[in-house]
């Protein structure tokens, strides 16, 4: 997927300004920045959701303004920021929602879909809440349908918007394990706007950094995530040090003068 010479005004703002960025299959790619800086329309951008001021999107060469939405939808799949609203269909409801993309005209498909469904469910843990409904669920487990949902769907890209929003520290781990586990067993291509910094540290094996319109650092963790520029994205002072398990760079806030 390349992202090339992209330009985005959100009321007459200017907030992408030539953006030029290439992602690859079986890489797990995290967006960060500041507020504002356009993390969430690059990713609708990409998504095929908005359409760039300028410049344009391709995937396997193949223009996404190209590509009819049913088909699209068979090799991309999105976690929207805030995830499934709570509406009053069941969690297998919405789970096997996630099947629309391969069933054709008459709501069928080739194969009997039950056994992907049944896998999504069980790998998010939902087996005990798929007869309860949406609304009777918490933004957490929300979320944990959400993902449900786009495994059943079977993508080749998974797009994620924030996808901790929600999760206490414990389903956050437990989410971005299921997802890189998934990555690596798929070889998908995964691209996550994230705002923990020590998360996408964690988690990602490239890191994008947004800063006033354009990119600012790219690179592994190792390369991007440093004081000198978290100080200039985000104005505050940062220590680093490496994770005791895992080697990759970890970021302690330092408290601004009293």
């Amino acid at each position: 997927m390349v992202a090339q010479q992209v330009d985005a005004v959100l009321q007459g703002v200017s907030v992408l300004n030539s953006i030029s960025v290439s992602f690859e299959r079986n890489r797990f790619y995290g967006i960060i920045g500041p507020n504002g800086v356009g993390k969430s329309t690059l990713l609708h951008i990409l998504s095929g959701s908005d359409a760039p001021s300028a410049g344009g999107v391709t995937l396997d060469g193949v223009p996404l303004s190209h590509m009819p939405g049913k088909i699209l939808a068979r090799k991309l799949a999105v976690l929207q920021q805030g995830g499934l609203p709570p509406v009053g269909f069941t969690v297998r409801e919405v789970v096997a929602m996630g099947r629309y993309p391969h069933q054709n005209w008459l709501g069928g498909e080739g194969e009997d879909p039950e056994a992907i469904i049944d896998e999504a469910i069980h790998t998010m843990e939902l087996a005990e809440l798929q007869s309860r409904k949406l609304h009777q669920l918490s933004g957490g487990e929300r979320q944990r349908v959400a993902l449900a949902k786009l495994m059943a769907q079977q993508p080749e890209i998974l797009l994620l918007d924030e996808p901790t929003t929600y999760l206490d520290i414990g389903y956050q781990i437990e989410l971005l394990d299921t997802v890189k586990a998934w990555q690596k067993q798929r070889s998908l291509l995964v691209v996550a706007v994230l705002h923990d910094l020590n998360l996408a540290s964690l988690y990602c094996d490239k890191l994008i950094a947004l800063h006033r319109g354009g990119i600012a650092a790219e690179g592994t963790p190792d390369e991007v995530l440093n004081p000198a520029v978290i100080e200039r994205l985000y104005g505050a002072k940062t220590t680093l040090v490496k994770h005791p398990a895992t080697g990759v760079p970890q970021l302690i806030l330092q408290p601004g003068e009293s």
